[in-house]
Order: C-alpha cells, then sequence, then structure tokens
C-alpha cells in the first residue's frame, strides 16, 4: 500500500493527518555565464543610461540582441498601458520611463520605436521576475532565484511579439504563490494616503519576487518573524510546526533555499572549539568524567594536542532526537530541542540561528516514512533506538527559510509581523529611491558566518 502524507500516521501513537507529499521541485540552478557578444546583455551586464537630453535613447538595453526586435506601434501602446498600471504590482510606473516610450510612439515606427520598448520590456520584466530591490538591500538574503534561468528574457520578449501578446508575457512573471496575490489585493485596497502600510505591503511583495517564481508542488518554508513552519503540498499548508529562530545580532537566521537531503535520528553534536578551547569544555569534560557523563559528553585528545568533543544522542542532545541534512556553508539546519517549553513563549527568538521545530520527531518520522519509503515499524524503531542513523530521502524536497513581515499566516489570515532584524528599512529605502539599473547579481556579497552552536 503507497504510503501517504494523510495515512502515515493514522496508526501511530503520534498520529496526525496530512496530505501526500509530491516530487521536490529540482535543485536551484546555478547562476551561469552567458557570454554572448551582443549589444547589451540585461541580464549579466550594466545597461547604458538614457540620455536626458534627446528623446533618441541610444544604447538601450536589448537583452541579448544584436539588434532590437521590431515593434509595432500597437505593441509599443500595449506596453505603455501595461506600465501604466504597474501600481497595481507594487512597482512604481515612473521607474520605467514611460515619457520616453510615448515620444518613441510619437515618432513612429522604426530603430527608436524598437530599442525604447524594448529597453522598457526589458526592465519591467527585471523588476517583475528577480524583484525590484537591489542585492545590497536585501540583509541575509542567501537565497540564488533561478527565474533567470528558466523565464529568459529574450525568449519571452520574442515570443510576446510574435504571438502578438505583451500582457500574458509580463504576467507570467508574477509569483504563483497564493500570499503575493493577496498581498496584491490589500495594496489595492489600502488607501493611497496610508503610506506605510502601502510600502510595507510593497517590500513584502517583493520579496516574493527573489524566491523562485515556482516554489515546487512539495516543499517546507518557514517564515522567521511568523515562527512557523509549513509543510506544504501544491500551496495549501498541511501541517504547521511552531520554531524558535536565531537571535537578533549575530546569531540571526539568514535566509536560505536549500534541498532537504535525509532525516538524522538521534543526532550527534560535534561541540565546535570555540567552546572545547574558548570556555574550556574540553578541559572540563577530560577532567570531570562525572560531569561528562551527566551532559553525555565524549571527549577524544587528539595526536595534535586538539580535544574533540561529542555530544552523544539522547533527549538532553543540543540537537534533539532529530535533525534534518540540508547541507549549506551556514551550517542551518531544522532540529530538536530538549528545551520544549520554549514553543510555548510569543516571541521566539532564542536560538544561536538554526531552527528548533516543534513537533520535531512526527515531522522527521512523516519525511523518513514518505520520501525515504522507510516502513512506518521500522522507522519508529529507528527512532527509539537511540543510535544515530541517516535516513536519506529517495525524494528530495526544497526547503525555503523566508523572511515576511506582512503575510498569511498559518490559519490563511493577513497579518503584519514583527521585524525582528530589522531587515525592512533597507527594503523600504530601496523603494523609496530611484530605481537602481540590475547588474545581473543574484547572490548577495555578504560574508557567510557557520553557524557553530545551535543552542538548546
Amino acid at each position: 500500500m503507497k504510503l501517504t502524507l494523510r495515512s502515515v500516521f493514522q496508526t501511530s501513537c503520534i498520529a496526525v493527518a496530512v496530505a501526500n507529499v509530491a516530487a521536490a521541485a529540482p535543485a536551484l540552478a546555478q547562476n551561469a555565464s552567458q557570454g554572448r557578444s551582443a549589444v547589451y546583455v540585461g541580464e549579466g551586464q550594466l545597461p547604458q543610461p538614457a540620455q536626458a537630453s534627446s528623446p533618441m535613447v541610444q544604447d538601450v538595453p536589448t537583452d541579448f540582441f544584436d539588434a532590437a526586435p521590431v515593434w509595432s506601434m500597437e505593441q509599443a501602446e500595449t506596453l505603455l498601458g501595461y506600465v501604466a498600471g504597474l501600481g497595481n504590482e507594487g512597482l512604481f510606473p515612473r521607474d520605467y520611463k514611460p515619457s520616453e516610450l510615448e515620444a518613441a510612439i510619437s515618432a513612429g515606427d522604426g530603430e527608436q520605436l524598437n530599442e525604447v520598448a524594448t529597453r522598457t520590456f526589458t526592465w519591467v520584466a527585471q523588476d517583475l521576475r528577480d524583484g525590484r530591490t537591489e542585492m545590497d538591500s536585501r540583509k541575509q538574503w542567501f537565497v540564488v532565484d533561478p527565474d533567470a534561468e528558466r523565464l529568459p528574457i529574450k525568449t519571452l520578449l520574442e515570443d510576446a511579439l510574435a504571438g502578438d501578446d505583451i500582457v500574458s508575457a509580463l504576467d507570467a512573471l508574477n509569483p504563483t504563490h497564493p500570499d503575493y496575490a493577496v498581498l496584491k489585493q490589500r495594496l489595492l485596497e489600502t488607501p493611497e494616503s496610508d503610506r506605510a502600510s502601502r510600502a510595507k505591503i510593497r517590500a513584502n511583495m517583493d520579496r516574493w519576487r527573489w524566491l523562485a517564481r515556482d516554489l515546487g508542488p512539495s516543499y517546507l518554508l518557514t517564515n522567521v518573524p511568523e515562527y512557523q513552519l509549513r509543510m506544504t503540498v501544491n500551496d495549501r499548508i498541511v501541517r504547521s510546526y511552531r520554531t524558535i529562530v536565531g537571535k537578533p545580532g549575530k546569531t540571526s537566521t539568514p535566509q536560505l533555499a536549500e534541498t532537504l537531503e535525509g532525516v538524522i535520528f538521534n543526532p550527534t553534536w560535534t561541540v565546535p572549539q570555540s567552546i572545547v578551547v574558548g570556555e574550556g569544555l574540553g578541559a572540563k569534560v577530560l577532567n570531570n568524567p562525572a560531569y561528562a557523563r551527566s551532559h553525555n559528553y565524549k571527549a577524544t585528545k587528539n595526536g595534535d594536542g586538539t580535544i574533540t568533543v561529542v555530544q552523544q544522542p539522547g533527549p538532553g542532545n543540543s540537537l534533539g532526537m532529530m535533525k534534518l541534512d540540508m547541507p549549506n556553508p551556514h551550517a542551518i539546519f531544522l532540529h530538536d530541542t530538549p528545551a520544549k517549553q520554549l514553543f510555548d513563549t510569543q516571541d521566539r527568538a532564542y536560538s544561536h540561528g538554526c531552527i528548533r521545530t516543534e513537533r520535531a520527531l512526527e515531522l522527521a518520522l512523516t519525511l523518513a516514512m514518505v520520501l525515504g519509503e522507510v516502513p512506518k515499524e521500522e522507522a519508529v524503531a529507528i527512532s527509539k533506538s537511540g543510535e544515530y542513523t541517516k535516513v536519506p530521502l529517495k525524494k528530495q524536497i526544497p526547503v525555503y527559510i523566508t523572511y515576511f513581515t506582512m503575510a498569511q499566516d498559518i490559519d490563511g489570515v493577513m497579518r503584519s509581523f514583527k521585524d525582528i532584524y530589522g531587515r525592512d528599512e533597507p527594503v523600504l529605502a530601496s523603494f523609496a529611491a530611484p530605481r537602481v539599473a540590475k547588474d545581473g547579481r543574484r547572490e548577495t556579497t555578504e560574508e557567510v558566518v557557520a553557524i557553530e552552536d545551535p543552542g538548546l
């Protein structure tokens, strides 16, 4: 009988009813070098600024075209109308120089119309697909958006002109997640006079564009300021878990999009040298067997004189009874915790960066049975064995660690969440300033700092 998320726990002592977990979305594509010899490539190089002194715009972006494609007057007028309505998508029409497109239309068919319309389409498409906020204003956002490879603008524009459907081509770039549509509706309903609310809505609409347009059929998504993790199938929440996230400051949780590869039951924790040496734990464990036993530590003195301390599996382990294996340079992962009373507090920013998960063993067993294809009895036995065991997943799924300060909560209610890390301010400042031309970067230059201590 095929295991499903809805059936897998019905006879288990921790039974919960949840829906099927489908196959995972493919791993995020890596940034690729284009290497074309075009006049301008919009995805990877800086555009040439328009010349304010002349209505004729030279060296405008043509996005991999050696020469701008031919536009009809009707197509250019449709694009101009689309730009005028971009406020409904949380963008500013003025950013796309509609007066220059209007002037080109007035001048009639020809090179000027082709160049200006192509530039305008490119800029609009870039912001709809990738987000208006420049990378430097996306603090601790380490997600690499794969949409530039999945939805190249050159192909999009060629198809739009050939099919004479500019509107559908641009609309197809909008995020598919239901939260984006709800935020869009909220923006339409918010009075122009409420500038602060509208600015916050726009910022969070843009955050959806920083992610892949389609998150995949099944995924785990946690919104850090909400302190909640969602198990999601076809954009519907089938199970949710309270979370504990990083303390503000150096241990704040970064935003990531990673791939879940396995479930680790009864994990060990190798104590970082900053604690072994810096806090004297190594010598304490070696010289005090009673302390070592009470904390389930084992210490080894290495040939070079260093000391390795490993906390053995057990209920008191800092990682609890499970850890989700999602390799990343930040050493961020989801795990259990022995300090379960903290899930009952309201503001749960206590950790050193990793995400502690409520009912973690339930989550681990679900993933092991459905995606690891481990029989229920075997999975339960593994969890109770007390031995370190890694269960690889045969169907890997993405994990999104996001940061939305306005979103639908787990009950489907649109809410604002406290900006616990102060990450709204640079996004709001970016929107308040003139649009910055895209330079092709899709990865932050912020330093990656691995989390050493997950905490309890």
